[in-house]
């Protein structure tokens, strides 16, 4: 796998440390904004904003979603694709996996990105 297409799992507190890089949220799709837009609530709570290119429809069709894409800012991720997961996901346990990626004892071992 090419390091262009790695993506970090993140949620809404760690989303300001990837700006302009790839990264996976699991979340709550709460309510659309217009045509080019989507709030999710990701697992650790946070609202993010996420947008893809006007005029182009949205994948997202359940409550809870995987959004993949880049981030533009600290609350904003740009749509590149989207995993329905369906209407029912803990995201209390899903928020546990995040933090333990980005917990120090492992992120080294076991979860930092490819070189």
């Amino acid at each position: 796998m090419s390091t262009d297409h790695h993506a970090m799992r993140v949620n809404y507190r760690h989303l300001g440390q990837y700006v302009g890089k790839n990264v996976r949220v699991w979340g709550k799709l709460l309510r659309f904004e217009g045509n080019d837009s989507a709030i999710v609530e990701a697992s650790d709570g946070g609202n993010i904003t996420v947008q893809w290119a006007p005029g182009t429809a949205t994948t997202m069709t359940d409550t809870f979603v995987e959004v993949i894409g880049t981030v533009k800012d600290h609350q904003t991720i740009k749509l590149m694709a989207c995993v329905n997961m369906g209407s029912k996901v803990d995201l209390k346990l899903a928020n546990d996996t995040v933090e333990l990626m980005h917990d120090p004892r492992f992120y080294q071992s076991m979860f930092a990105p490819l070189p």
